[in-house]
């Protein structure tokens, strides 16, 4: 019995105790990411009607904008990606995920959720929507283009929908333990299915243009890599951590 009990301790202590040594390449590409997503604000902000990307994004539009009185916009997958970066995927991302994750005892994954979302949702993509306020495509009767044809705010660069896909990829990702290559494998797939999807969907819907929606993913997987190396030491001891009532229920079983 003994035995039995040492060995439980020793097993909680080995899933507690911090890995440290932050690796480099996160903040490393987490900076070179800002950095281009800093720089294109730049260049938005000097010439906001027509930056350097305008006549690719210009082709893009010609070749996905859709027309408000088509149902190419409206049905499942569209509808799907428009959802994601609006009221339900914020609820997810800021409240459901962090939530789940304190209430399994992973409060240390918790935090990096949350700041996250507070970095790369709120400082990168509201802050510079604010410091660039680039036009949204206008509609153009001549050449049959339209305008956004959902309701939008104000600011098109970075394109916010794509900010939180970005950032939900990677949150994904970095809460996946390495040791799970497989998983996480599988994940990155699914996860660059769902960038270029949000990339097709805010250009289907003329809500942006095509490097609005480019560099909101980068921005949102920037801010994400930032804390994802900020909080590498704790997202280390929550790897491999029991969820806390099935670790009562083994405790209970030693302790008979």
């Amino acid at each position: 019995m003994a035995a039995r009990t040492d060995t439980v301790r020793t097993t909680d202590a080995a899933a507690s105790a911090p890995r440290t040594g932050r690796p480099l390449a996160l903040l490393v590409w987490a900076l070179v990411l800002l950095g281009a997503f800093g720089l294109m604000g730049l260049f938005v902000s000097l010439h906001a009607e027509g930056p350097f990307t305008q006549p690719i994004d210009d082709w893009w539009r010609r070749l996905v904008g859709a027309a408000p009185d088509g149902g190419s916009h409206t049905w499942f997958l569209p509808m799907f990606f428009q959802y994601l970066g609006e009221a339900p995927g914020a609820l997810f991302m800021v409240i459901l995920l962090p939530v789940g994750l304190a209430v399994v005892g992973r409060w240390r994954s918790a935090l990096f959720v949350f700041a996250s979302c507070l970095v790369s949702l709120g400082l990168y993509s509201q802050g510079m929507k604010n410091l660039v306020d680039r036009p949204r495509p206008a509609a153009d009767e001549l050449l049959s283009l339209f305008g956004p044809l959902f309701t939008v705010d104000h600011g098109s660069f970075p394109s916010g929908h794509a900010v939180a896909a970005g950032a939900l990829v990677v949150i994904i990702a970095a809460l996946i333990p390495a040791e799970r290559p497989a998983l996480r494998l599988t994940w990155w797939i699914i996860g660059a299915l769902i960038g270029v999807g949000m990339m097709w969907q805010r250009t289907l819907i003329n809500a942006h243009w095509l490097s609005d929606t480019f560099f909101g993913i980068v921005a949102g997987v920037a801010g994400v890599l930032l804390m994802w190396w900020a909080f590498w030491p704790w997202l280390q001891r929550d790897y491999g951590r029991p969820v806390w009532f099935l670790h009562l229920r083994r405790r209970t079983s030693v302790a008979a």
